[in-house]
């Protein structure tokens, strides 16, 4: 096979598609819901009781949870039940530390205006759990999950029109999971994957075609945030290993063809040098989440997660991760098929760069396929691949420009583009509505039937009512919502 040049050839490119994406961010901030709800408690927590009460105490954290996350934790009096205690004495919290790394620099900022404002005379509690400090998270939240999505847009269009690369940073924003956990579950952990992950996978991209040691060490501790964030974004990494063989066995290619007096230095010394440096800067990095879990459990290396001796080595979940009911990847997002297919597009048309790209989809399909929570419980669609959102945007671009190749003109092509993702689009705020609002359960499989039945007859008469509630009485809306949820649960508890 052709193997393309490393970089792609430069396309016509302008700074209007990155200002309509940031005028589209900007009109999307009311939807911002400021709350810590299920693991978002455990995320939050991190970055809550370090700051304000200076070590890893989450009583209170547990405390201020919704009662679908504090009922089964805690007793009657209030306190943490001892079923929730490790072995060092600490409250369980199996969530990662990277979150809250990154909205402390902006939690810092809060809590400094909030001390400053009570020194003024103002009453506003310095506990981390008030309004500016919950609005102060879902902000931030946002911020990640928009400049994730501004990598990709600059990724995608090195290899496609601008246009192409718009349209599928739009769609796969409002047509995928990613809305629901930067906006409305602003407090978990996948908004924050998109970004890190989407930085590494743009900062790999731009280096690839010759990394110096400085840009190595930076792309350790991309890939530190990265981990530190979300553990399954270890797959992306795949994307190194893929790069790497082809380095390493180029270099044993050239020094067998020079003998043993080679006319320049060995590559195969550099490249160990580099991927040691990588490594060695990697592990350093992850020392937030070592301390942590040593501080909970004892132990650097626990997860506090299901152990991996009991995943799914022998029977991996790998159609019903796809389209099963109960949070199928393409049934719930459908838009997903078009990406992924434009993913395999790409892996033939930039081998170079395609090849570790779609790799690194393919490992992380395996690692959940693997994960015996592959559904995500509480979940809208498969949450886990909104890690992935960089390349389902350049995959969806990718598609669109090839499918735009059977028009006779592209404003055709980018009239009948942009109809059809629109309705990805209404389609999925519609299914996300019904979600959000528990119309259909949360956790667990849906009746299709009742999906379809809703989207046409029930979510056109709801929504208006209930976006207006959203944006004037949110409160009193996420009591319903958790009161829903409280029923769904007694009527359907979770298994032990």
């Amino acid at each position: 096979m052709h193997q393309q040049d490393l970089s792609p050839a430069p396309l016509p490119r302008s700074r209007n598609s990155e200002r309509l994406l940031i005028l589209l961010f900007l009109c999307s901030l009311p939807l911002l819901n400021p709350w810590v709800r299920g693991d978002g408690v455990g995320y939050y927590a991190f970055a809550r009781a370090p700051l304000i009460q200076h070590n890893l105490d989450f009583t209170e954290d547990y405390r201020h949870a919704n009662e679908s996350f504090r009922g089964p934790r805690l007793d009657e009096n209030g306190q943490p039940k001892a079923d929730f205690r490790t072995p060092t004495g600490h409250l369980d919290n199996h969530f990662t530390v990277g979150p809250a790394i990154l909205w402390t620099p902006f939690l810092l900022l809060t809590h400094a205006g909030v001390l400053l404002a009570r020194a003024l005379g103002s009453s506003v509690p310095a506990d981390g759990f008030s309004t500016p400090y919950r609005l102060t998270m879902a902000l931030a939240t946002a911020i990640y999950g928009f400049l994730g999505l501004l990598l990709a847009f600059r990724l995608a269009r090195q290899y496609v029109r601008e246009s192409w690369a718009l349209l599928a940073t739009i769609a796969i924003w409002w047509a995928s999971s990613l809305a629901v956990y930067m906006y409305f579950n602003p407090s978990w952990s996948h908004a924050h994957s998109a970004f890190a992950v989407a930085l590494f996978l743009w900062y790999w991209h731009e280096t690839r075609s010759s990394r110096s040691l400085t840009q190595w060490f930076l792309l350790a501790l991309i890939a530190g945030l990265m981990l530190n964030v979300y553990y399954a974004n270890a797959m992306p990494l795949v994307v190194l290993a893929v790069e790497a063989a082809r380095q390493y066995l180029a270099a044993l290619r050239s020094r067998a063809r020079a003998g043993a007096e080679p006319a320049e230095p060995p590559r195969l010394a550099d490249l160990l040098v580099r991927h040691l440096l990588f490594v060695s800067v990697l592990f350093l990095c992850m020392l937030p989440t070592f301390l942590t879990r040593y501080l909970l459990y004892g132990n650097a290396f626990a997860s506090g997660y299901i152990p991996l001796r009991v995943w799914l080595w022998r029977s991996p979940a790998f159609l019903a991760v796809l389209f099963s009911s109960n949070h199928g990847l393409l049934v719930w997002t459908p838009i997903l098929i078009f990406a992924v297919a434009g993913l395999v597009l790409f892996r033939w048309r930039e081998p170079l760069a395609g090849a570790p790209f779609f790799a690194a989809f393919l490992a992380f399909y395996l690692f959940i396929a693997c994960y015996p929570d592959w559904a995500g419980i509480s979940s809208y669609g498969n949450r886990f691949f909104v890690s992935l959102t960089a390349l389902f945007i350049l995959g969806l671009a990718v598609f669109l420009d090839r499918a735009a190749q059977l028009f006779r003109s592209r404003r055709a092509a980018l009239a009948a583009a942009s109809a059809l993702l629109a309705l990805f689009v209404l389609w999925n705020v519609g299914l996300m509505f019904q979600w959000g609002s528990h119309l259909i359960p949360a956790r667990g499989p849906v009746s299709f039937s009742e999906v379809i039945h809703n989207q046409f007859f029930v979510v056109p008469r709801q929504l208006a009512a209930d976006l207006r509630t959203y944006l004037f009485k949110r409160k009193a809306l996420m009591q319903q919502i958790e009161d829903r949820d409280l029923k769904q649960l007694e009527k359907n508890p979770p298994l032990p």
